[in-house]
């Protein structure tokens, strides 16, 4: 009888990739003597399955900034959950084809809305500051709003209304670069993550091809 694979609990979940014959790709989360780890796992038997696993493992490591923790897991190098982070990462990374590209985000994003460059800076204690790069009418409300996307989004504590901070001290360039693009709409990216929330279990092998 074959060992069975102990992948954790399921915490997001895509139901159709659309880069790789809308297999099912789902992120566990599991509990070890590394602290909390992350796994991505489809359940598909398609030839190329498993190259398409290792590709989103590939852009969650360079835009996140996770690291290999061996035997397919991911962590973050403070070793923190940062659930909703991850869970935001996920998403992003499967939007990313296998030949595609993957860089690490920039901490600086143009704001359509106003027009305004607006910039995290990392502080101490993994802090952020967020700041625009002009002193306008409107570009404090925009500031505001940004903090508050990261904020939600990424569960960070939000120290300042122009500043947030990770719970674990650390700064995660990587990450607040994938958060940042979508923080400035926060309400169409929370309404994304109910609705993933709402998706159905990930479906058996004898259910995908």
């Amino acid at each position: 009888m074959g060992q069975t694979l102990d992948i954790g609990r399921r915490i997001e979940l895509v139901p159709m990739d659309v880069h790789f014959h809308d297999i099912t790709i789902g992120l566990y989360r599991q509990e070890n003597a590394q602290g909390t780890t992350f796994r991505v796992h489809t359940y598909s038997q398609i030839d190329g399955a498993q190259a398409r696993i290792d590709s989103v493992n590939h852009a969650m490591r360079v835009l996140g900034g996770m690291e290999d923790a061996g035997e397919g897991l991911l962590r973050f190098l403070c070793g923190a959950t940062h659930l909703l982070s991850v869970k935001r990462l996920f998403l992003e990374a499967c939007k990313l084809g296998m030949d595609d590209d993957v860089s690490m985000r920039p901490l600086t994003i143009l704001d359509k809305k106003s027009g305004l460059h607006i910039s995290a800076t990392p502080q101490s204690n993994g802090a952020y500051k967020i700041t625009a790069d002009r002193d306008e009418k409107g570009a404090d409300r925009r500031i505001r709003l940004v903090a508050g996307g990261l904020a939600k989004l990424g569960e960070l504590e939000q120290v300042e209304e122009d500043q947030v901070r990770f719970d674990c001290g650390m700064t995660h360039d990587p990450l607040i670069g994938v958060l940042l693009v979508r923080a400035p709409n926060v309400r169409s990216v929370m309404r994304e993550l109910e609705q993933a929330a709402s998706r159905g279990v990930l479906a058996a092998p004898s259910a995908q091809n």
